[in-house]
């Protein structure tokens, strides 16, 4: 099983969405990571043969994303969810399983099977106009697998979720990444750090990193530091550089974690990184990374 996307480019007029990507995905969650416009939406309309390439190739076991054999093995949840807000969510999942030529008795076991699995299944017969945004979003989850894909693409599949819903929800994923390809876009770091296998960065249209949680975070050892500092020295130095947390301490003193390519003062000392630390390190507000 392999999803294959060879120097994969996309440009709009002069500007350039996705630049020269090749990366070959087999069975595992990968995790894609960007800040908002850095590219991962269009990527992922790629993948999903909602937009052609300006250049490039997308196959899956050597067949072209353009292929009807292709979208048989796809799953994708857009980051704009289309529902139908008169149907219940029963209904609803049994309208897309049509749509995806699931055969009718399966249909239903499915949509049922998969109801429970993201905590609906006491809403079954509800309207969807009633769903609160996080349901919404979880009805979403649950029709992105009606089809039992090869390839789940999920886009910022969380927005909306409460903290014990998103945990429910990368519990799921991990377990589904087990036999089939499973690609995550966020720019919600706890999304992916615990359940990916592979992280890609992504900044700009181009993959500027991939690899393992340590693999990824090993690019920015060194570059990390703590100190504790007077108020009036705190303010000084988050001026200066990129700061990760700030906490307040007793009389008067201000600790802080921040980033820098050097000692960014005589208290500071360095710290274990973390994933946030590289999304921060990359996408922080004036970043030249």
């Amino acid at each position: 099983m392999e999803l294959e996307l060879d120097r994969v480019t996309k440009q709009y007029g002069n500007k350039t969405a996705c630049d020269r990507i090749s990366i070959t995905f087999q069975k595992g969650v990968y995790g894609l990571l960007g800040a908002n416009g850095a590219g991962k939406t269009t990527l992922i309309r790629m993948i999903c043969g909602v937009l052609a390439p300006t250049s490039g190739t997308i196959s899956f076991n050597k067949i072209d994303v353009s292929h009807e054999d292709y979208r048989d093995a796809l799953g994708y949840l857009p980051q704009e969810f289309g529902y139908y807000p008169e149907f219940s969510a029963l209904d609803f999942l049994l309208y897309i399983a049509a749509l995806k030529g699931v055969p009718k008795p399966q249909a239903k076991e499915k949509a049922w099977e998969l109801l429970k699995q993201v905590s609906l299944e006491k809403d079954a017969r509800k309207r969807i106009k009633t769903f609160s945004g996080g349901m919404k979003q979880r009805l979403g989850i649950a029709q992105s697998m009606l089809n039992n894909p090869q390839i789940l693409i999920l886009d910022e599949p969380t927005a909306g979720l409460d903290p014990k819903e998103r945990i429910h929800f990368r519990n799921m994923i991990s377990c589904l990444g087990e036999d089939r390809i499973v690609l995550l876009s966020t720019h919600i770091v706890s999304d992916i750090e615990h359940i990916a296998g592979t992280i890609l960065v992504m900044k700009d249209g181009s993959l500027i990193h991939q690899g393992t949680r340590n693999e990824i975070i090993s690019a920015i050892d060194g570059k990390v530091w703590e100190c504790t500092l007077s108020q009036s020295d705190a303010i000084d130095i988050c001026k200066k550089y990129p700061v990760i947390n700030l906490r307040q301490e007793s009389a008067g003193m201000v600790f802080l974690r921040l980033i820098s390519e050097e000692k960014p003062c005589a208290e500071a000392f360095i710290a274990q990184a973390t994933l946030e630390d590289l999304y921060l390190y990359y996408f922080s507000e004036g970043s030249e990374q």
